[in-house]
């Protein structure tokens, strides 16, 4: 960052097809950025976000596939205690 919090950015050089330059200028208008840019950095920031998630499921995925019976009865019956007071106290 600098001095006045602005992210320093780098420029680089890519060559695109016509069909990604198409769909980036559409992701321009669409979600109303000021350039290319900007949007390209938003279709990144989505993509690296969904992988992410795709992280996150997998490692629960991996989890749940892996933990005994006996921690998946004692999860089990843990959530039914407590899922009906979950809420209990917490304005709307």
């Amino acid at each position: 960052m600098t001095r006045n919090g602005e992210v320093r950015k780098i420029r680089r050089s890519f060559t695109l097809s016509p069909e990604t330059v198409a769909f980036i200028s559409e992701t321009r208008q669409r979600c109303e950025v000021k350039s290319d840019s900007q949007a390209l950095e938003l279709l990144l920031r989505e993509a690296m976000l969904e992988a992410k998630r795709q992280a996150i499921d997998a490692a629960y995925k991996e989890y749940y596939d892996t933990a005994s019976d006996e921690v998946l009865a004692e999860q089990r019956e843990w959530a039914e205690l407590t899922g009906p007071n979950m809420w209990r106290g917490i304005p709307e």
